[in-house]
């Protein structure tokens, strides 16, 4: 708090967006803004779990030997290259699985996937003890990288660097789940990914701060409709977006009256009907402007919320306030992780204090100042 103070944002920074490690999420509580958790670490987080002691182990494992029998060799590299452009395949290097790195899993199946032919003919060409996955584990692999497909759409989309804001989480994984969802074709080890898949991601949710997440959908253009919540669910998120204007309301009629000139004790019986009279106007204004902003179409899902409401904020000028708020929270720490890494890898590890504040701050979202 020293620091926003000192930089004089406190009363301009209402959310926190952080991985989810303990010691960033008791950072968080000490603090007196709405944390958010970065929703594709989540979401990685979920897939590691899902494949721990699963089915696709002994598929993975020889995958793994793959890439390091031709990463790690200059000579079975070039190999590989020559096979697969005598099966006019790309020429393209095996991908490396690491843990800690997102979709490296997903990459490295899919590369595999694409050039079992000239793996199989680049092993045959000396002995060696790498042995080809079976047509059952090749299945699984293809299998696999479907489902890992929908993680990283989500991931990707969640961490876009253009506009990113937590009003796209929800939909996000309202999709997830459905394509997680099992069906009667799926074999019994893909029944098991989805639905450790799911329930991990369900484990997660009470740290989700669903109520800030679910206030942030309604306001974005592109989702007011709250498909990805039950009918009473949207009934609720528009009701607690009424009490938020009203409070802004009362907030702001309270600051005006602190500063007006107290009126002569004759009049204040009328005043006091006034403001009776007055209150039951904004009530209505509020659902005024609700409706009116639920009038207005929907935006493409690729279009910049910010903008929108850059654009429209003139005519619906009490919710714009809320939605500078709720939309200016990232959904995922990932834009600032990956520019800090970038940072400290350029400048080394020994940043001063000033130094790194500046860095940190030296790139931002251009939507976000125009608006």
């Amino acid at each position: 708090m020293a620091v926003a103070r000192e930089w004089g944002i406190e009363e301009k920074v209402a959310s926190l967006t952080t991985d989810s490690a303990r010691n960033m999420v008791a950072a968080a509580r000490l603090l007196p803004f709405e944390h958010i958790p970065c929703m594709a670490h989540s979401v990685h987080r979920a897939v590691t779990v899902s494949l721990q002691n699963s089915p696709f182990d002994l598929a993975l494992a020889k995958c793994r030997k793959f890439v390091g029998h031709f990463k790690h060799s200059p000579a079975n590299a070039s190999e590989l290259q020559q096979q697969q452009a005598a099966h006019n395949q790309k020429q393209e290097a095996l991908t490396q699985e690491v843990l800690t790195r997102w979709n490296s899993t997903l990459e490295m199946v899919k590369r595999v996937n694409r050039n079992v032919e000239p793996l199989r003919d680049a092993l045959a060409l000396h002995p060696t003890k790498i042995a080809m996955p079976t047509a059952a584990e090749l299945e699984k692999t293809k299998k696999l990288e479907t489902a890992l497909e929908h993680c990283r759409y989500v991931s990707d989309l969640l961490g876009g660097e253009m506009y990113t804001s937590c009003s796209v989480v929800l939909p996000a994984l309202c999709h997830l789940s459905r394509v997680m969802d099992a069906t009667e074709d799926d074999p019994v080890y893909m029944f098991k990914f989805k639905a450790t898949f799911k329930a991990d991601m369900d484990d997660r949710k009470d740290k989700f701060n669903t109520t800030w997440l679910r206030i942030a959908t309604a306001l974005d253009p592109r989702f007011k409709d709250l498909k990805c919540l039950s009918k009473p669910d949207r009934v609720h998120v528009w009701d607690s977006i009424c009490t938020l204007l009203r409070e802004m309301e009362s907030r702001t009629h309270a600051e005006l009256d602190d500063h007006s000139t107290p009126e002569p004790a004759k009049k204040k019986p009328a005043l006091m009907l006034a403001e009776e009279s007055s209150s039951d106007e904004e009530e209505d204004n509020v659902e005024r402007c609700i409706d009116r902003y639920k009038a207005e179409p929907m935006i493409s899902i690729d279009d910049c919320p910010q903008e929108w409401w850059s654009t429209h904020a003139a005519s619906h000028s009490e919710l714009a306030s809320l939605a500078q708020r709720y939309l200016a929270t990232p959904a995922t720490s990932m834009p600032s992780d990956g520019y800090w890494a970038a940072v400290s890898t350029s400048n080394g590890l020994n940043l001063g204090r000033g130094s790194s504040c500046v860095l940190t701050f030296s790139q931002s979202d251009p939507a976000a100042h125009s608006w």
